[in-house]
């Protein structure tokens, strides 16, 4: 009986594929820029022992790209901006800095750091992995706020994954 053939190597087109498969949302559509920077984010921040949460709204009026709450109960926002465009049509992100610990700005290789405010943090991100290349100073929450969006992170989070497991429950989340 003959042993069967080991293929050789992978086609391009395979290798292609997949990775376009990748960069899909869970409803197949296409991940826009902002979202394939999220998802490198999102993954850094875990191998740092941090979760995270993508377009958490902390309050009414603002829609954060990621939230991260670490094994500490610090709280870090990052703002994902794909293109100078992207960053220069941003008017809300001052509102974030008072919803977090750290503020980030996650950008791919190709942007124009210098536009970033220095006193920000900055990471380098693709939609594999990411790196802190800046941290900024730590401006600590007040206790009261802190408890409120440690709750909504936990709500939000038992949310998605309910959501997750059981598309056809109802939909008053």
């Amino acid at each position: 009986m003959a042993r069967p053939r080991r293929l050789a190597f992978v086609h391009p087109l395979f290798v292609y594929l997949c990775m376009q498969i990748s960069s899909l949302v869970p409803n197949g559509t296409p991940m826009a820029p902002g979202q394939i920077l999220a998802r490198g984010v999102s993954r850094h921040l875990g191998h740092l022992g941090m979760a995270s949460l993508e377009e958490f709204v902390p309050t009414r009026g603002l829609r954060v790209d990621v939230i991260a709450l670490g094994p500490k109960g610090e709280i870090w926002v990052i703002e994902c901006k794909s293109s100078r465009v992207d960053f220069q049509s941003d008017s809300k992100w001052q509102g974030y800095l008072d919803w977090c610990d750290r503020f980030f700005w996650a950008v791919d290789g190709d942007f124009p750091t210098e536009l970033l405010p220095d006193d920000t943090g900055l990471i380098i991100a693709d939609g594999y992995d990411a790196e802190v290349q800046r941290m900024p100073d730590e401006v600590k929450l007040a206790a009261a706020r802190r408890k409120k969006i440690i709750q909504k992170f936990a709500t939000d989070a038992a949310r998605r994954l309910h959501r997750l497991r059981d598309p056809r429950a109802g939909q008053g989340f």
